[in-house]
């Protein structure tokens, strides 16, 4: 069987075609890269009005039951008494023995026991799993029943509201469900490009009528690729680059999704010995002269010494310069001399204040 048989595939694949997308695998499923636009061009759209990215590969875990709350607040880091019913909280899954983030997700709260958990694509399973075996809580993989839809950019919601008005009044990091037509959506004010924007959750018999009424609406279909983009630009994480196997929350400079004072938490031993003799690397942004891009895998050399890696680099459509995140030893400050080497050819780098683009 071939990788292509293996893949999962949008609920709304069908329409991506007819917008001639380029198709790639990621994260296990076929998923549009980009439109004929091309890459750039989404990007920048983004920026300026509105784009629509389907990420229906990303997993729900919907979570239910008396002792739901109390499971979530041992497996993950931050703490859901700071919110409430009706809001949406980021927060990392650790591994129990090294600390490393086996996930960074979002957790939509919609009712006092009901919540979905939206974890990255390939790690929905590894979610599941560590809410399964709480007493009193169900944990079931619901992302084959959805299609989820990010619409982004300053302009998002005042074009959303022309063909669905119900849809575009969810606040900020809020959660709630919203009627279209007849079709019930959950709808949360968060999304991965550093702009206003919304996701929205909508039941399989409806994604195509949605999605369909989202482009209608003046806003552009944009693929992963100008999400991968976006989302550098507002210098946040990626599982498999900035978090991962031996990466922690320190490490990623993510300490203050980490709360210490609510109690016991997966993960809670070995992050705090860490905490304690403080993290040996740390995440920085980097600035590269010229319009080259530093590239995932590149050592970053520092006062002539490779010190550190890019984990994620491009052009900036915006800064249209070379941007990306590194780790590096966590002494290395503005003072040092710092470059990527780039295939042989060592590359200017200066450290640079995320985001990168505010």
């Amino acid at each position: 069987m071939s990788e292509a048989d293996d893949l999962r595939h949008s609920p709304i694949e069908a329409a991506h075609v007819e917008l001639d997308a380029k198709l790639v695998p990621f994260g296990g499923w076929n998923m549009p890269l980009s439109y004929p636009s091309g890459t750039l061009h989404e990007h920048r759209a983004c920026r300026t009005g509105a784009v629509v990215f389907d990420v229906s590969h990303l997993g729900t875990v919907r979570v239910r039951g008396a002792n739901a709350f109390t499971a979530l607040q041992a497996a993950f880091t931050n703490d859901l008494g700071r919110i409430e019913v009706g809001k949406a909280q980021y927060t990392h899954l650790l591994d129990e023995h090294d600390a490393s983030v086996l996930d960074d997700i979002i957790v939509w709260w919609r009712e006092d026991e009901l919540f979905d958990v939206m974890p990255n694509a390939s790690n929905t399973s590894r979610v599941e799993a560590a809410l399964t075996a709480v007493d009193g809580v169900t944990a079931a993989n619901v992302t084959e029943h959805r299609a989820v839809f990010a619409v982004q950019g300053p302009e998002a919601k005042q074009r959303l509201a022309t063909v669905a008005p119900e849809l575009a009044d969810i606040g900020r990091f809020r959660v709630g469900e919203r009627q279209w037509n007849t079709t019930t959506c959950v709808v949360a004010g968060t999304g991965y490009t550093g702009e206003p924007g919304l996701e929205i959750a909508v039941p399989l018999e409806a994604a195509n009528d949605l999605w369909k009424a989202i482009v209608g609406a003046d806003i552009e279909p944009a693929g992963l690729g100008a999400r991968d983009t976006l989302r550098l630009e507002a210098g946040l994480p990626l599982h498999g680059h900035e978090l991962g196997p031996g990466i922690t929350s320190l490490q990623a400079k993510l300490g203050w999704v980490v709360r210490w004072d609510k109690g016991d938490f997966r993960g809670r031993d070995a992050l705090a010995i860490e905490k304690e003799t403080g993290p040996d690397r740390v995440l920085v942004g980097l600035t590269v002269e010229g319009r080259r891009p530093p590239r995932e895998g590149q050592p970053v050399v520092v006062n002539g010494q490779a010190a550190g890696m890019v984990t994620s680099g491009n052009f900036s459509p915006m800064l249209e310069c070379g941007i990306a995140m590194a780790f590096v030893p966590s002494s290395v400050t503005d003072n040092d001399d710092l470059a990527v080497d780039m295939r042989g050819k060592l590359v200017a780098a200066s450290l640079t204040k995320m985001p990168f683009v505010s």
